[in-house]
């Protein structure tokens, strides 16, 4: 009995320290980011630098914090395949929107 209290304890300390790695690497992307806005970089340079970072913190955010990095391929498929086909709508509706939006 006190080997399996010690071994869930030991499961408990390597996930602190699982998040408060996440955690910084969640915090170096931040602070990449802010570099990248700070020193002004060309426009698509700093659209595509910001977009590829936030997709990067949303992954880690997904697969640690809503644990879904354990969980069975299908369920991430569930969870993903929203995600991509709303980026999808948005790239072809964007630019239609836009145009109807300015055209006023």
């Amino acid at each position: 009995m006190a080997e399996s209290q010690q071994e869930e304890h030991a499961h408990q300390q390597g996930g602190y320290r699982v998040y408060v790695i996440v955690w910084f690497w969640l915090l170096v992307f931040t602070l990449i980011e802010v570099g990248v806005v700070v020193i002004g970089v060309p426009q698509w340079i700093l659209v595509s630098s910001l977009l590829i970072l936030a997709l990067m913190k949303a992954a880690l955010i997904i697969a640690y914090f809503m644990h879904l990095r354990y969980e069975r391929l299908s369920l991430v498929y569930i969870v993903i395949t929203p995600l991509l086909l709303g980026f999808v709508l948005f790239g072809a509706l964007g630019p239609d929107a836009l145009h109807v939006f300015f055209s006023r």
